[in-house]
């Protein structure tokens, strides 16, 4: 449900590997002599395909209550009520659907590719919906990233277009149920916009190759950015990443098509704005960078994560007092991004601030994306109520 829509900022290392790759066709602006085969097979058919475990969860857990509340409550109930998988949220790797329920976790993307590999064994319609939402930003390493939300639509019958129900309600099987992970609060009057399931590939794809990325596995990237392109020849996003993987391996010519293609089609595309200033400076064409530069800032002014590159900057020079409202401004406008939290109970605690830093250091840990992080800031937050 949360695909990574871009990957941003400087060039690192390389990676190689060793493993086949299944791909369809040679999508546009690819590369492959450039480089080393991929560590892991990149097989669009895995995405959806179901283990044996799988197949037995429904023979055992979901078909005989199927006969009472029919399919789609059933698959809701069987796969998200609390005594059943127990699933957590894990943003560490986009799982595929049998990755997924063989961990019983998975971001928001790869519960949305469980529950529609569930339905369609059961026989069920599913329909994709990007959610039309500001996207939510996140990071890894210096992989900055806008982080987009899907849902989907379950119907009894492939032919059905009746809309939404919500998780908890009870639709009889004649009518279409949507299934959204986010609180129902957080989505009221959002408005959805239908997608195909080759884009939800292609995103599954995009969110592969820019994890890839954030590990310097820069290969691995390329394939699976590839294999994006491949899927849904539309989805900019992947043309993004793929331009980020070609700077990144050194081949800032091959960066600069991929990019203004991205450009051509939406040329407010700060993403893409953003990684072509470094292109172009790396290419020695420095004035075209600092003119590119110079609209991205009348566009964006205070990119993600800007305060909160100042915060740290204030951080190392020791001057707390600007590191908190660095990172205050940025927990305002991005509330629900954990570093943000924890770097403001840093500064505030460090100023003697203890009430204002226990409750960000909180919602640090109640807002973070990884069991890692999770326990990370659970044992800092023990620590300090055992010291008070």
């Amino acid at each position: 449900m949360k695909p990574w829509t871009l990957a941003l900022l400087s060039a690192l290392l390389a990676a190689c590997a060793n493993a086949p790759v299944a791909l369809r066709q040679e999508p546009r602006f690819a590369n492959d002599a450039l480089f080393a085969p991929p560590s892991e097979r990149v097989d669009a058919g895995q995405v959806f395909a179901l283990s044996d475990e799988m197949r037995r969860y429904v023979a055992d857990q979901i078909a005989a209550r199927a006969r009472v509340k029919g399919r789609p409550v059933a698959l809701i109930d069987a796969l998200y009520a609390q005594s059943e998988l127990k699933l957590t949220y894990d943003s560490s790797m986009t799982r595929n659907a049998a990755e997924a329920f063989a961990s019983r976790s998975g971001n928001c993307l790869s519960l949305v590719i469980m529950t529609a590999a569930f339905a369609k064994e059961l026989g069920l319609g599913v329909r994709y919906q990007k959610v039309i939402v500001d996207d939510a930003v996140g990071r890894d390493g210096d992989i900055y990233m806008a982080i987009g939300h899907v849902n989907l639509t379950l119907a009894a019958h492939k032919t059905d277009e009746s809309i939404g129900f919500r998780v908890g309600k009870r639709p009889p099987e004649s009518e279409a149920m949507t299934v959204d992970f986010l609180p129902q609060d957080d989505l009221r009057g959002m408005r959805a916009q239908g997608i195909s399931e080759a884009t939800v590939v292609a995103m599954y794809m995009n969110n592969r190759a820019v994890e890839a990325l954030a590990r310097s596995r820069v290969d691995d990237a390329y394939w699976w950015a590839r294999e994006a392109i491949a899927q849904a020849p539309d989805y900019l996003p992947a043309y993004n990443t793929l331009g980020v993987v070609y700077q990144r391996h050194g081949n800032p010519r091959e960066a600069e098509p991929v990019l203004r293609h991205v450009l051509a089609r939406e040329p407010a595309n700060v993403q893409a704005m953003s990684n072509l200033v470094a292109v172009l400076a790396e290419l020695g064409r420095a004035e075209e960078s600092r003119q590119l530069a110079a609209s991205l800032m009348r566009i964006d002014p205070e990119p993600p994560f800007s305060w909160y590159l100042r915060g740290m900057a204030a951080m190392r020079a020791g001057d707390l007092r600007t590191a908190k409202d660095a990172f205050a401004k940025e927990v305002a406008r991005a509330p629900d991004y954990h570093e943000f939290h924890f770097w403001l109970a840093v500064a505030m605690l460090g100023l003697g601030e203890g009430d204002g830093g226990r409750t960000h250091l909180a919602l640090a840990m109640e807002n973070s994306t990884t069991r890692r992080d999770h326990d990370l800031y659970a044992a800092k937050l023990a620590r300090l109520k055992q010291a008070h």
